[in-house]
């Protein structure tokens, strides 16, 4: 499982910029097409909202690789 951290002062991340720091997407639009397809699980449920805001604790997975956000 790979984690990325939350900047020193945010609270959350929203996935579509969570995948694109992950390194699991080039670009926003990528991004985008995938999560509103389907293809992208957060804490184990289908996700459709580029815009989710993820916080600490919360793992999302794409392509079989799975992202925990931490502080």
């Amino acid at each position: 499982m790979e984690i990325i951290h939350l900047r020193e002062n945010d609270e959350f991340i929203k996935l579509g910029q969570a995948l694109k720091k992950a390194g699991l997407e080039g670009s926003g639009v990528d991004a985008k097409m995938d999560i509103q397809a389907g293809l992208v699980k957060v804490n184990g449920q289908v996700e459709e909202r580029r815009g989710r805001k993820l916080y600490e604790g919360d793992v999302f997975e794409y392509d079989g690789t799975q992202v925990k956000i931490e502080k």
